[in-house]
């Protein structure tokens, strides 16, 4: 197990460019399977989580070759499905949530899937079901093994269908949308994900060979088609690195300019931050946060106080509410930060409330942060990241407070941030990796 000692109390100063998002990166991967020819895949961060989907793939007999620096070209013209009843898949793909949206290309592809009980953060209850039903609805049968804790998918041939998803999921979505590209007939989603990870998908597939429209709505309709070409493809930057540099800004008191975040995919992102009072500059495609000194909470027009909550897109992620809460400890004024999708995800709030912030954990889903307006700081203090998320607002907080931090396990910051102790140290800030 890895640590991060960390001294606090530093502005930093400087520029930053985003990695590629991992979000997305997990679903264009998972498609190559879908077609015999080249799929080229540029701005990959190399991440651990990424790079383990990768291994994952080439076991399964994908030829892959790094071209550069987070630039690879996949060929699954050669898919072992027999790799995935191993006992090394299992042991793989259980330790990689993403590895879920290996199923519907493989199914719709082969006609088989098999993954076991994945994983992924503890962050709460995160249910297959919507994945599982969009199968069913397309034909396959699917089996879960309560023993081994794994499901068997089949299917002799995939028909078009409608379906109303339970859930705007995000991965859901994306699996059904793999899976539907190469059924016969028509398929309609509705409620569908429309995330820009999921436009990014549907475009990549469109480029492949697929007739998909409604792209960046909650309805898809998907034509299918019975083959597909290779294609290339640019994955975007992450717009959650985005904002956890828009918040260590702002927790630091630093002047940052993030460079080439393609604005129009962020969303409410940076209007959410301004709410809490952070002034945020667009200069073309860079975002320049400045004058981080103080900071003041809006309130609502009648004076109640201010809730930054997360919402299916176009609303406000649920990645980045940990970071919310963060920046929020340091600003004038109260917020009720709302997490809804996770019922475990605000339990790393003790490590902040040990570090002097104030704040009362309502419930799981719900914390009130009364902001210090810097009349003294947080102090360091021993801590273990718990998710990669919560992991990344424990480091910010740790860089802000005074005196000295420890963060253990910071496997799990890896799995979603590449070399971010050196980015971040680039810039001024004294992290040490243990």
């Amino acid at each position: 197990m890895s640590t991060f000692k960390i001294e606090g109390g530093f502005s930093l100063k400087g520029k930053i460019e985003p990695q590629g998002a991992k979000n997305e990166a997990l679903q264009v991967i998972c498609a190559v399977l879908l077609t015999t020819e080249d799929v080229t895949i540029e701005n990959i961060p190399e991440i651990s989580d990424v790079l383990k989907l990768i291994e994952i793939l080439e076991k399964m007999g994908v030829d892959t070759e790094r071209l550069g620096k987070g630039n690879y070209r996949f060929n699954a013209a050669h898919v072992n499905t027999g790799f995935l009843k191993t006992p090394e898949y299992a042991k793989l793909a259980s330790s990689l949530r993403g590895s879920v949206m290996i199923m519907g290309p493989i199914l719709a592809r082969f006609g088989v899937g098999f993954i076991p009980q994945p994983g992924g953060d503890k962050i709460g209850r995160r249910r297959m079901d919507t994945h599982f039903i969009g199968f069913k609805k397309l034909g396959a049968s699917v089996k879960f093994d309560v023993q081994n804790q794994c499901y068997t998918i089949s299917a002799k041939k995939l028909k078009g269908a409608y379906m109303l998803l339970d859930e705007a999921s995000v991965t859901g979505t994306a699996n059904i949308l793999m899976a539907a590209v190469l059924s016969e007939g028509i398929t309609t989603i509705y409620n569908a994900a429309c995330e820009p990870y999921l436009q990014q998908l549907s475009k990549m597939l469109v480029s492949m060979g697929a007739k998909i429209s409604g792209i960046g709505s909650n309805l898809l309709t998907v034509e299918g088609v019975t083959s597909f070409t290779g294609c290339k493809h640019r994955i975007l930057p992450d717009m959650i690195e985005v904002g956890s540099f828009i918040g260590l800004s702002a927790m630091t008191a630093s002047e940052l300019t993030i460079k080439n975040v393609c604005i129009e995919q962020l969303g409410i992102i940076p209007a959410s931050f301004r709410r809490l009072g952070i002034k945020i500059q667009q200069q073309g495609d860079d975002l320049h946060v400045k004058d981080t000194g103080h900071y003041e909470i809006e309130s609502y027009i009648d004076g109640s106080i201010m809730t930054i909550s997360d919402a299916p897109w176009p609303g406000l992620t649920p990645d980045l509410l940990s970071v919310f809460l963060v920046v929020a400890t340091q600003a004038k004024g109260s917020v009720l930060i709302h997490q809804k999708m996770f019922e475990s995800r605000l339990f790393f709030v003790d490590k902040l409330i040990d570090m002097g912030a104030q704040i009362i954990l309502c419930d799981p889903h719900r914390a009130t942060v009364i902001g210090l307006d810097r009349k003294y700081a947080l102090w360091g203090t021993n801590m273990t990241s718990p998710d990669i998320r919560a992991g990344i607002a424990l480091l910010i907080a740790a860089m802000s407070a005074k005196g000295k931090s420890t963060i253990n396990n910071i496997e799990q910051i890896d799995r979603g941030y590449e070399n971010i102790d050196k980015r971040l140290n680039q810039l001024g800030a004294r992290i040490t990796r243990m």
